[in-house]
């Protein structure tokens, strides 16, 4: 994983190793925004973020449990996942993600 960016555009850039959540090297390096009040259960939506749409594609689609969750976050947009869903891999080198303002 390459950066997150909050929603005033502060970006901080994160090294993550294959296997890891994005959620779970977010909440290692206090990305503000991410929450997982669940702890990467995919049972709540506190670890929503837009994925940059330039790995849209590189990215399993989002499963039936993750879209239900992602019905219940705010300010859901066509790019939004849930960040504990996300394993980081080689072909995800370079992703960057952005936090909505709702969940600061």
């Amino acid at each position: 994983m390459s950066g997150g960016i909050d929603h005033e555009g502060e970006e901080r850039s994160i090294d993550a190793a294959a296997g890891e959540t994005v959620m779970e090297v977010a909440v290692k390096n206090s990305v503000p925004g991410i929450v997982a009040e669940c702890g990467g259960a995919c049972a709540c939506a506190t670890c929503h973020v837009y994925i940059d749409e330039a790995y849209a594609d590189r990215l399993e689609p989002a499963g039936e449990v993750e879209q239900s969750m992602l019905e219940f976050a705010e300010d859901v947009q066509a790019n939004s996942r849930l960040s504990c869903q996300i394993t980081v891999s080689e072909g995800l080198d370079g992703l960057r993600v952005t936090t909505p303002e709702s969940q600061h």
